[in-house]
């Protein structure tokens, strides 16, 4: 059985720097191998190379002890010092010693030399408060207590600074992490656009062109992102085209019905239900027109919206519903004020047709933190919530108890629409003890003019 693959919550969600911070890694455990390398192959490289170089330097400097006459020793020392930098004292049981440093290639060198010297030969950073590279050998086998020291500068025996090498590989890492960054910062960057351009599709607006700059590939994205927008936006304009011309041509044939239903002289039950069917149809060709306008060119105006509230409020209770609104008031918020008169229309006129209009309507409006919350609340079987989002589709309707056979399946779809446009969202929400509530919710934007000070408190009426 495959687990999921899940990544620890501090992982970033962003590709940029999912991407960078993966690079990091790999460029640090690369840096890690890389040192390890330098550890195995060059630091014991050098190692082997300067126990060589000591043990030579023994063995020469024994070898020509033991060969020169004892009255020459002293003028073969003197040379040794000036020539070569050497130095060989004898070594006294009472000598201060100064250890040389405990480091891993001081071991090395160490354990080195007393495979090729001897396995009594130290080393030694100091003899006798003399500082230098220390070496001891015995000059004659047979005789282990005529033991000298050979000295040479310490400079010699310096292994290659590590600091000096970690360093440079920082900067070189630095560096490549830079890199790296612009790398990736090039790649997310068209993909933020085309992010936002999508959501600009979502919300029914039509987004600039992206620029078709970039690799192959991110171009080729773009190209297709542009030739789609295009597209929808054709599509858009010609659906709209085709529902406004159709609607506009079928008002003038039910106006002349009408008439003409009127003047037949038919009986006046019958007469009321043919003007009912009339008045139905003309009301979704109504919704057909309203689906159909261009709401997002309407010039943005500085709009009351308790007192929008208000008028629609009053106007249905003139038609007999009951409608009860509770509206804070706002200071002016710039909205396309009739577009969203309409939306606010057709969730009541949705309440009325499902709920009843002996039932009552609860409408409201309320600040929620940084969001303004109109909400429409009805009494009527409320809908499943798997529903939910297939209802805010064009043309759907529920085909179960909350559904009829009027309506053209637009409402929703119009509201949905429309709160888009003003950068909200449009929910749903069963309510409980039964009933529907639906909510346009806005983004509560400063005031557009004059100040906040003296507005009234909450508006409620019956």
């Amino acid at each position: 059985m495959r687990l999921p693959l899940t990544l620890p919550k501090p992982w970033p969600r962003t590709l940029l720097w999912r991407s960078f911070l993966l690079i990091a890694m790999l460029m640090g455990l690369s840096l890690l191998a890389w040192f390890q390398i330098y550890k195995q192959i060059s630091i014991r490289s050098r190692t082997e190379q300067t126990a060589q170089m000591l043990a030579s330097a023994v063995n020469l400097t024994r070898s020509a002890l033991l060969a020169a006459d004892a009255t020459r020793r002293g003028l073969l020392l003197v040379q040794l010092m000036s020539q070569e930098g050497l130095r060989v004292y004898p070594a006294e049981p009472t000598d201060l010693v100064v250890e040389a440093e405990d480091t891993g290639f001081m071991q090395d060198l160490h354990e080195a030399l007393q495979r090729r010297i001897g396995p009594s030969t130290r080393i030694a950073s100091s003899v006798e408060g003399e500082e230098g590279f220390f070496v001891s050998f015995v000059l004659d086998d047979a005789v282990p207590e005529d033991e000298y020291w050979l000295m040479l500068p310490a400079e010699r025996i310096r292994a290659g600074t590590l600091a000096g090498w970690i360093g440079w590989a920082l900067i070189v890492l630095l560096l490549s992490l830079l890199g790296a960054w612009l790398l990736m910062f090039s790649v997310s960057r068209p993909l933020k656009s085309l992010e936002h351009a999508a959501r600009m599709v979502g919300q029914g607006e039509l987004p600039p062109a992206l620029p078709e700059r970039g690799p192959r590939e991110l171009r080729a994205v773009a190209e297709a992102f542009n030739q789609m927008s295009h597209d929808l936006a054709q599509l858009e304009s010609d659906r709209a085209l085709i529902l406004a011309g159709v609607s506009h041509d079928l008002r003038t044939p039910l106006a002349r019905l009408r008439l003409g239903l009127e003047l037949s002289g038919v009986p006046d039950t019958e007469l009321e239900a043919m003007s009912t069917d009339i008045d139905d149809m003309d009301r979704i060709i109504g919704q057909f027109l309203d689906f159909a306008r261009d709401t997002q060119a309407v010039e943005l105006l500085e709009t009351d919206l308790a007192g929008m509230l208000g008028e629609l409020a009053e106007r249905y209770r003139k038609r007999g519903a009951n409608i009860v609104l509770e509206a804070e008031a706002l200071p002016p918020l710039k909205l396309r004020a009739d577009a969203l008169r309409r939306a606010i229309a057709n969730l009541i006129d949705n309440a009325l047709r499902y709920g009843g209009k002996e039932q009552t309507i609860d409408v409201s409006l309320r600040r929620d933190k940084t969001q303004l919350i109109i909400e429409v609340a009805d009494q009527g079987p409320g809908i499943p919530e798997s529903q939910f989002e297939r209802l805010k589709r064009p043309f759907t309707r529920l085909e179960q108890a909350r559904s009829n056979t009027d309506g053209s399946g637009l409402g929703l779809a119009i509201v949905d629409r429309i709160t888009r446009q003003h950068g909200g969202q449009f929910e749903l929400a069963n309510r409980e003890g039964g009933g529907l509530s639906a909510r346009i919710v806005l983004p509560a934007t400063p005031p557009s003019g004059g100040s906040a000070q003296g507005v009234p408190g909450p508006v409620t009426s019956a």
